[in-house]
């Protein structure tokens, strides 16, 4: 058993090198046991093939107590495992064409005609080692070795919902529409996640696997057959048609960029692929809540490069923090009934939030009312706000007691080439020493998901394959082509990519800001020194709370 850092807030726990039912029994009964019996301070538990992580609400300093906690619970679960029977699941596949692009060059590497990949696929039976990467993507053990691929050297930028995929010696299917680097080699009409059910995901970890293959004239009405309504966006008793002309509402006269509702993320759901999501720059947003006298974790609103105009109703109390968006910063301001609040194209920085008094009240979603676009999760609808949309938010009377903003030492160091700290990764030993230091610029195709980079490829200096582990929004991962990218707040749960390494929890916010043609440079820290920043950052806020106490009323 091995214990590494990831990050400063989480622990990976690796129980070994092999990738069998054995591994897949131990790994499910750790998870079992945690549940049974959290550590202190864990919010959230990812198992993978032969790991599992653990993360924490805050960064855990006394690593000799925890490496005993974890200690305790393996040692509880080799001497008593009861896990659940296992269920048998049949998936049918449209296999090659447009369904799966990639199977005429799985069957080159392997050396067999496509129909041979195609019998030796569905002819295997699989075990769900673990659901990660993205909500109910399910990591299957029992690909045939002949079928093997390397993963390809760039990701696509987006992969069709329901398609399977061969990464390395593991095959799998993507649930929703994502980003992926696996070989495609068909593609399912099941639904494989639903927020809506009390179980979300189809599959689960100790499941058996089978693909039946599918004619490409039953795909359809199969998939067809799987949508649902959808669901309604507002708190129960709310009704959109009420909420025009109500008092208590705001209206997006225009929507800005990427504008959506955020709080700090949802936890507890990791196992089952989805992600933590919530505002890219969590602490933008906190401070925005405090300013208007929310608690930390209240919705608000997230724009990207360019602010929404917003109508409000009723008088609010809101507050803008993050990027530079035309109107005061850091401090609380009152919006009147009828008027219209704009905000305009980001002067600085690239992440703007919108605090309002109360919070905004849409219907949370797994314990978080966090957008998470891709799979349609929370905020209204799962989306974008889109022009007209109205939005409720609650009756709140509250003033601010004289003039004043908040001291701006309080806030990150943003800029458009920061240097960002990290804490090494599971795989640092495995790179050439010269990316720390190095400057990377911020590609256009970075998003919520992640940062990609480039400037010069970041070479793996040994090793191969690896089987995927969990990571954390921060991680540094570096696929073949070399050219790193640093996971956000919408990150895979799991990833077969090399982690490189951390980035501090303290310097997240830095990466909110980033924009397209920026520049940021890496520097390594220990796990220690992130935490001891994270806590005087901690402190600080604590302060804040208490002077905001006097000025709120």
């Amino acid at each position: 058993m091995l214990i590494s850092p990831l990050g400063d807030s989480a622990a990976l726990i690796r129980l070994g090198d092999g990738v069998d039912e054995a591994m897949s029994a131990r790994v499910r009964a750790l998870v079992q046991e945690l549940e049974r019996d959290p550590l202190s301070g864990m919010c959230d538990v990812v198992p993978a093939f032969a790991s599992v992580a653990i993360f924490f609400q805050r960064p855990r300093a006394d690593v000799a107590a925890l490496e005993e906690e974890i200690a305790t619970r393996v040692a509880r679960v080799e001497s008593n495992v009861t896990l659940p029977l296992p269920r048998t699941r049949e998936i049918p596949v449209c296999y090659g064409g447009e369904f799966g692009p990639d199977l005429d060059e799985v069957a080159r590497q392997a050396g067999m005609s496509a129909d041979e990949v195609v019998a030796a696929h569905h002819g295997a039976e699989y075990l769900v080692h673990a659901i990660g990467f993205l909500p109910g993507f399910p990591y299957l053990g029992g690909l045939p070795p002949r079928l093997a691929t390397p993963r390809r050297r760039t990701p696509r930028p987006e992969v069709p919902a329901g398609s399977v995929g061969i990464g390395g010696a593991q095959t799998g299917v993507y649930p929703i529409a994502s980003p992926g680097g696996w070989n495609l080699i068909g593609r399912t009409p099941l639904k494989l996640f639903d927020a809506s059910n009390e179980e979300t995901t189809w599959l689960r970890a100790g499941d058996r696997v089978r693909f039946l293959p599918l004619r490409a004239s039953e795909f359809r009405p199969i998939a067809g057959a799987n949508l649902k309504a959808p669901q309604p966006q507002f708190e129960p008793g709310w009704e959109k048609q009420e909420l025009v002309g109500a008092s208590n509402t705001i209206t997006m006269r225009r929507a800005g960029m990427l504008t959506t509702v955020q709080d700090l993320g949802r936890t507890g759901h990791r196992r089952e692929g989805v992600p933590l999501s919530g505002a890219v720059d969590a602490f933008a947003l906190r401070l925005a809540n405090l300013l208007v006298g929310n608690a930390e974790e209240a919705a608000g609103l997230e724009f990207t490069l360019v602010g929404p105009e917003i109508e409000f109703r009723a008088g609010a109390l809101v507050a803008v923090c993050g990027g530079d968006f035309g109107v005061p910063c850091g401090r609380p301001f009152g919006v009147r009934a009828g008027e219209t609040l704009r905000l305009g194209p980001a002067r600085s920085g690239c992440r703007g939030y919108l605090a309002i008094a109360g919070g905004i009240e849409v219907r949370p979603v797994l314990g978080s009312r966090s957008t998470y676009v891709r799979a349609s999760l929370g905020g209204c609808g799962g989306r974008a706000l889109q022009d007209g949309d109205v939005l409720p938010i609650p009756r709140v009377t509250r003033r601010v007691l004289g003039r004043w903003r908040i001291d701006s030492r309080i806030l990150p160091e943003y800029s458009p080439e920061p240097e960002v700290r990290v804490t090494a990764g599971v795989h640092a030993d495995e790179f050439a020493a010269s990316w720390d230091g190095k400057e990377f610029e911020v590609t256009p195709q970075s998003d919520r998901m992640g940062i990609r980079l480039r400037g010069g490829e970041v070479v793996r200096e040994k090793g191969g394959e690896l089987t995927s582990i969990p990571l954390a929004p921060g991680t540094v991962q570096v696929p073949p082509d070399g050219h790193p990218i640093i996971v956000l707040a919408d990150a895979q749960t799991i990833g077969g990519y090399p982690q490189l390494a951390h980035v501090a929890t303290v310097d997240l916010p830095l990466l909110g800001q980033l924009r397209p043609g920026d520049s940021l440079t890496f520097r390594r820290i220990t796990a220690q020194e992130a935490g001891e920043l994270w806590r005087a950052r901690e402190r600080a806020l604590g302060m804040l709370r208490e002077g905001l106490a006097q000025k709120l009323a």
